[in-house]
């Protein structure tokens, strides 16, 4: 899901940046209010996990690339703003050293990936907490939403044009890229998403591990 450089327009990125750095100054203080002794260690170990399986990103025609995230599984445990902010220091990290995702696509991969998978995924466990199967869904919902903002993002870049009626940007509209990005995640990764959030929750629940607020 990760957006390179170049692929929507400095109004896009302008926005979401726009958007996205109030969020980032007032998880920051959340992120603060939560770090301990106790709390930093998982907390960091948590971010490298969801760093690692970010990078395993398959391909996908008419979009960018799927892969799982990890943002529902820190939200569950520690609060989505904490999932937040995680999630977003380590898009920071792949796209600043490693090139994956854009500098200028930062704030929109951020809130797709970080915000929505931190926030959908942290409120549909709440909505189904009694249930045994709420960690899946809530895995699995993180990141349906998070591709669907993504595809929206990449969808709507059509409308900008060039003079000579060429696309400045991504080509694909929202035909392609819903399809492509949320029907993948739907089927594929979310599954995936899914069942790793159960399991290492499941796993964490059980040592009591649990500082959401």
């Amino acid at each position: 899901m990760h957006i390179p450089d170049g692929y929507i327009s400095p109004t896009t990125v302008a926005i979401t940046y726009a958007v996205a750095i109030p969020l980032w100054v007032y998880g920051f203080k959340r992120l603060k209010e939560k770090l301990n002794e106790e709390t930093m260690p998982l907390i960091g170990a948590l971010s490298a996990l969801s760093f690692v399986i970010m990078m395993f990103n398959i391909p996908i025609p008419g979009g960018t690339s799927g892969h799982a995230v990890g943002a529902a599984l820190i939200a569950l445990l520690f609060g989505p703003w904490i999932g937040f902010i995680s999630v977003s220091l380590v898009l920071l990290i792949q796209a600043v050293i490693f090139g994956d995702g854009g500098i200028s696509t930062f704030a929109a991969n951020a809130l797709g990936m970080a915000f929505f998978g931190s926030f959908g995924g942290y409120y549909s466990y709440k909505i189904l907490s009694k249930f045994k199967f709420a960690p899946f869904i809530a895995g699995w919902s993180s990141a349906v939403l998070s591709s669907l903002f993504i595809a929206i993002i990449l969808g709507i870049q059509p409308i900008f044009w060039s003079a000579n009626g060429q696309p400045l940007y991504f080509p694909f509209d929202l035909k392609t890229t819903i399809p492509a990005l949320v029907g993948s995640h739907i089927l594929i990764f979310g599954v995936i998403e899914g069942v790793f959030t159960y399991l290492v929750y499941s796993y964490l629940h059980k040592k009591e591990v649990a500082y959401e607020a």
